[in-house]
């Protein structure tokens, strides 16, 4: 089950997760310093009185750096042993955060020991409750029941959510046959060929939600029923809605005009323009300051290996919103030559164009460190949908529909799409990335923003959809 806060949906299970979580760092620092104080005054910090403050600190900081490194994205499907390293990881990084600014003066700070044993107990308190509520949760309490109105190829699109990450949310309990729909496409097991009584289902088996995926609603539409329903307390979901919801992107193969016009969303005013253009800035001048060494170190490597005269950054035309084009900045990772026909060719794994320097920094992305210049011009944003560039996105906006529609917002350095798909080189990737862009931008919010920037953390650090 997910439930919407702040124009993002939340997996139930995850936020129990989350909670737990907070519950365990917001103990350790008090348990650790009573068992220190009693076991040996001189080994803790001496001071009775638990420093809330401090406390709060300790607790938010490791909460977002565990937050970052995925431990609660609704797409992680890594074993136990991956979850073990990534809490091992968050809260080293969590101690090195802490202690630097312990270092600052008349800043108040726990002991080192204090630190250390409540580190330990943070990191065993998550991944016991990983384990209990991996073990020991029953999902099935947190699923919807849902019932499909529609058994053809519109409902058909629901069976092909075969990753448990897009079933987290839901069961589906039975699909109704409607007038119109393609046959064969949904097993008779679970399909409804008799005329039954909506509401009087709904309440026999409980029923949480009713998806119209009629493949023709002009045939005999059940709006009395579905009315009744509604009245009864059973939410009613238009297919797309539903799979929005559940999978986290706009389904292009079920996706019509109307639903687009008349959906929540696609809402941004003034307000929030200006406080996502200070996030922008913030967030670019953070990342700046932090990799300074590592732009340093790149543009110096890429020196020695081109010669000193071979240009730094490379300067490429991409589309931004409303269509206007700019130039985008990145530290130049293939040879001078790459395009000697003049023509775009997509980039590749294991490109062969790739240098040696450009290899290594295409694969950890440092070469789209400079992309910051850009945001900081206000060409781009820090969080959007991929700069295209324009020889693509002519081709793709005549064979992708609604694929226009992904520059009525600035593009991004980081965005929805290049976290829940791996990079794009073919029109079908085109298209897959597109149906997350699509959500984002009909989802934007700041929380969304900020959601996105403590995932991308993750994905540098695993490397995940690099080439």
């Amino acid at each position: 089950m997910a439930i919407r806060i702040l124009k993002h949906q939340w997996h139930v299970p995850l936020l129990l997760m989350a909670l737990a979580d907070i519950l365990v760092l917001s103990l350790s620092p008090l348990l650790a310093e009573r068992l220190l104080l009693s076991i040996s005054p001189l080994v803790s910090s001496g001071s009775p009185a638990p420093n809330w403050g401090l406390n709060i600190v300790f607790t938010g900081m490791n909460f977002l750096v565990m937050a970052a490194l995925g431990l609660y994205h609704a797409r992680q499907r890594s074993g136990m042993m991956e979850v073990v390293m990534r809490v091992v990881v968050s809260l080293g990084i969590g101690w090195v955060l802490l202690t630097l600014m312990s270092m600052m003066p008349d800043q108040p700070h726990f002991s080192d020991s204090t630190m250390a044993l409540a580190l330990l107990m943070s990191g065993l308190g998550a991944i016991v409750t990983r384990w209990l509520l991996e073990h020991g949760l029953n999902e099935d309490a947190f699923k919807r029941r849902v019932l499909v109105y529609g058994a053809g190829k519109r409902a058909a699109s629901i069976l092909q959510l075969r990753r448990r990450a897009d079933r987290r949310g839901f069961t589906i309990l039975n699909y109704v046959v409607a007038e119109g729909d393609v046959k064969d496409l949904v097993p008779d097991a679970q399909c409804i060929h008799q005329k039954i009584d909506l509401s009087m289902y709904c309440q026999e088996y409980l029923v949480d939600e009713v998806v119209v995926a009629m493949d023709d609603r002009r045939r005999n539409f059940p709006m009395h029923e579905l009315l009744c329903c509604r009245l009864d307390g059973v939410e009613v979901t238009e297919l797309v809605s539903f799979l929005e919801r559940e999978t986290g992107k706009v389904r292009l193969d079920v996706l019509n005009p109307s639903w687009m016009i008349f959906s929540d969303g696609f809402r941004r005013g003034v307000i929030h323009a200006k406080l996502e253009r200070i996030m922008d800035i913030v967030a670019s001048m953070i990342l700046l300051t932090f990799a300074a060494p590592v732009m340093l170190v790149t543009m110096l490597a890429i020196k020695m290996e081109e010669g000193w005269s071979a240009p730094i950054l490379y300067g490429q035309t991409r589309v931004g919103a409303r269509g206007k084009l700019f130039r985008l900045l990145k530290f130049r990772s293939m040879r001078v030559d790459a395009e000697r026909e003049g023509k775009a060719v997509w980039a590749k794994a294991k490109d062969h164009r790739a240098t040696r320097v450009g290899a290594i920094i295409r694969k950890i992305r440092i070469d789209e460190l400079p992309q910051v210049i850009n945001v900081l011009k206000g060409e781009m944003s820090f969080v959007g949908p991929r700069p295209e560039r324009p020889e693509f996105a002519e081709e793709l906006e005549q064979t992708i529909p609604y694929y226009r529609e992904r520059h009525t917002i600035k593009p991004g350095i980081t965005g929805w799409a290049q976290l829940c798909y791996p990079y794009g080189s073919s029109e079908r990737d085109a298209v897959e990335k597109l149906q997350y862009d699509l959500y984002y931008i009909k989802n934007q919010s700041l929380i969304f923003y900020i959601v996105i920037v403590l995932q991308t953390v993750e994905v540098v650090l695993w490397r995940k959809g690099s080439r």
